[in-house]
């Protein structure tokens, strides 16, 4: 079994080597040579695009229990203040926490490639989960459904709690989520001739403007909602009117209903800004993202498990309006994700994101404890 500063080393190799979606290449070939130097007795290994399956043979084999951990970084240009194993790929960190999650995975297939569990075991190393979304397409190829888990569960950092600390709730906890993508063309010209041209930075500005009134005006209030515009891209010179521009954002929604309403909202007013800006608009909705709904039994069976560890405080949570594609393997198996605190000053995203390492052989531990 891995120790604390095998584990440690680990995760800042892993952090080294941060690769967008479906281009972990590096982090696969890292993550076999390490599963590679395991006892191989009751394990079996295969690749899924950039991903990693292993299963580990149970003495009992009539229950098998998914781990999945996602291994894609994002393309962030890192501000730590490590020294000796910052990000080595520019424009791209473990901002997520991705680096943590595999660690912890390989130190609990640790365990049981050297102690066989009782039942079944089958380790999920995924790709692309930070978009565009390796959940759902791992979920439905031929080599993940020939297992057929009976239980599946993940976490994820927390950097607002503190290490020894789990959060978690029955029910929902990470919300739906989809990426917003929208396209306004209309006709550039020389800035001292608007009447010629149809300006496509002031039609995004009207357009981003009223973005803002939907959840403001169309949701309910004792429902949640969430329209961010994170991008604004137009314009080449001060002195030409821009033909082009493209608006970048985020929806996320408590309710699957309430994200078909924004979603409709958002093309009504789309349609009114062709009218009034005389110019053409395309919507692309990108990634979407499920709800992650935690199973009542099998969470309130974990969480009592957690009550009765002396070595861990247990929260019972809010809901979030994170998005966590891990909610597709929730739709269809029972499960559960926790939140794991690592005490970091910033937080998920964040280029500054320092997660204290002292979390790992604690979630290590826990998990083992759990999965026995």
């Amino acid at each position: 079994m891995l120790t604390a500063d095998e584990l440690i080393k680990i995760r800042r190799d892993l952090h080294q080597i941060p690769e967008l979606g479906y281009k972990e290449v590096k982090t696969q070939r890292y993550l076999i040579d390490r599963i590679g130097c395991l006892p191989q007795d009751f394990l079996t290994i295969e690749t899924w695009k950039t991903g990693i399956f292993v299963f580990v043979k149970g003495i009992n084999t009539l229950e098998t229990i998914g781990y999945r951990a996602d291994i894609d970084g994002l393309p962030i240009e890192e501000q730590t203040s490590y020294t000796e194993f910052q990000s080595s790929h520019e424009g791209a960190m473990h901002a997520c926490g991705h680096d943590f999650h595999m660690t912890i995975a390989l130190g609990v297939l640790s365990y049981f490639a050297h102690n066989q569990p009782n039942s079944n075991r089958l380790f999920i190393f995924q790709p692309a989960e930070e978009g565009p979304g390796g959940a759902k397409p791992i979920l439905e190829s031929d080599q993940f459904r020939k297992w057929k888990l009976d239980k599946i569960i993940a976490l994820h950092i927390a950097p607002e709690h503190p290490v020894g600390t789990i959060a978690t709730k029955v029910g929902l906890l990470f919300a739906n989520t989809s990426e917003l993508f929208i396209t306004l063309k209309g006709k550039g010209g020389h800035a001292a001739y608007p009447h010629t041209a149809n300006d496509m930075v002031v039609a995004a500005s009207h357009l981003v403007t009223q973005l803002q009134t939907i959840v403001a005006r169309n949701v309910n209030p004792l429902d949640a909602g969430v329209i961010t515009i994170g991008v604004i891209k137009s314009g080449t010179k001060q002195n030409i009117i821009a033909d082009k521009a493209v608006i970048e954002g985020t929806i996320r929604t408590r309710s699957i209903e309430t994200m078909k309403k924004i979603k409709e909202r958002i093309e009504a007013l789309v349609k009114g800004i062709e009218v009034g800006f005389e110019c053409t608009l395309s919507i692309d909705y990108g990634a979407n993202y499920c709800q992650v709904f935690n199973d009542e039994d099998v969470t309130t069976d974990f969480i009592a498990f957690a009550q009765a560890k002396k070595s861990l405080n247990l929260v019972i949570c809010e809901e979030a309006m994170t998005g966590e594609d891990f909610g597709y393997f929730l739709e269809e198996i029972p499960g559960f994700m926790f939140w794991l605190g690592v005490d970091s000053k910033y937080g998920l995203h964040d280029a500054r994101l320092e997660p204290n390492e002292q979390a790992i052989p604690f979630a290590v531990e826990t998990i083992i404890d759990y999965l026995k």
